[in-house]
């Protein structure tokens, strides 16, 4: 495989390449990261692949991989995948990963993981408040709210109130100021367990990046975008992200009508997806390769030639988006 000393690992993608094969034509990855999916589709067949990522880092990378290729196979766009259906139209397929990647972890400097000190930022792109920021200024119920809607996090008043308190006294600036108030606040782990920070570092970045509503246009975007016969690949690490796309595609294949006197007929319509696989899970050798795999479930879906529509964020069982107060 060209390019194949790359540092990150994607998930599932054998998995993709499998169920949409033979590749070929235009595809899209909307979460390019380090480039593994977008080499594993040219390396697998794809005529042209649009690699878009909202992360300046995943595009400083691409300069030295995509030299691998001819000319005119990989096309670059720095943006959120929301936007996806402004880089690129009539797809073949379009594949997402979402959550936060191995390559944005391992920077201390981005300020992701409470593993490696550094400042506390969090952001994929460049534009928007850092993560610094939010815990600064937010008042304590708007932080709780996050901890509790996006983190799913029990102790959510509790640790709003510590950082509260101990922000009053000298602001946060690293990651470990964050991780160390959020641990003193919740019992100490047993082996096995994760770190107790782990909950409230998820939300924190999901609020950071919009996360949730980030899935829920860009799912939209994909459906906008893909060609009839186009595939769409979704990888999730989380089960609200998982439980989201499930919903997006059961609503977008469904073709209405039924009823009955329990609940009201539905329009009938024609589906813009057709289901094609159930979620896939990795299997146990690549767990073992990679064990961020561990938690990871891809579903599938192929467009139709139906009219593109939407899912409003609520149908898709998302948390409801925290107001973030100009800060």
């Amino acid at each position: 495989m060209a390019g194949s000393d790359a540092p990150h690992v994607p998930v599932l993608l054998d998995a993709i390449l499998e169920a949409v094969a033979p590749v070929r034509g235009t595809w899209l990855d909307g979460t390019m990261g380090a480039g593994g999916y977008t080499r594993g589709l040219l390396d697998a067949g794809a005529d042209r692949v649009v690699g878009l990522d909202r992360d300046p880092l995943a595009h400083r990378m691409a300069r030295d991989w995509a030299r691998d290729y001819a000319e005119g196979r990989v096309t670059l766009v720095q943006d959120v995948f929301s936007n996806m259906d402004e880089a690129a139209r009539d797809l073949d397929g379009v594949v997402l990963d979402l959550g936060v990647s191995s390559m944005q972890l391992d920077e201390a400097d981005r300020g992701f993981s409470f593993l490696r000190d550094g400042p506390l930022d969090m952001r994929m792109g460049e534009a928007g408040p850092t993560a610094a920021e939010l815990v600064n200024t937010l008042p304590e119920a708007t932080l709780a709210d996050i901890l509790h809607r996006y983190g799913e996090e029990r102790a959510a008043r509790r640790i709003a109130r510590a950082i509260a308190r101990r922000r009053t006294e000298t602001p946060f600036a690293t990651t470990a100021d964050l991780a160390e108030t959020v641990a003193a606040c919740l019992p100490r782990p047993k082996p096995g367990q994760s770190h107790p920070a782990t909950r409230s570092f998820q939300a924190i970045r999901i609020a950071v990046n919009d996360e949730f509503g980030e899935l829920a246009e860009g799912l939209s975007a994909a459906e906008r975008a893909l060609a009839p016969g186009g595939w769409l690949a979704v990888v999730t690490f989380h089960s609200v992200e998982d439980r989201a796309v499930k919903r997006f595609l059961a609503d977008r294949a469904d073709a209405g009508g039924g009823g009955s006197r329990h609940a009201p007929a539905r329009e009938i319509r024609d589906p813009a997806f057709t289901l094609t696989h159930k979620a896939v899970s990795p299997t146990a050798a690549e767990v073992a390769r990679n064990p961020r795999a561990r938690s990871a479930r891809l579903r599938l879906a192929r467009r139709t030639a139906a009219p593109a529509g939407s899912v409003p964020r609520r149908a898709l069982d998302l948390p409801d988006p925290v107001r973030l107060e100009a800060i």
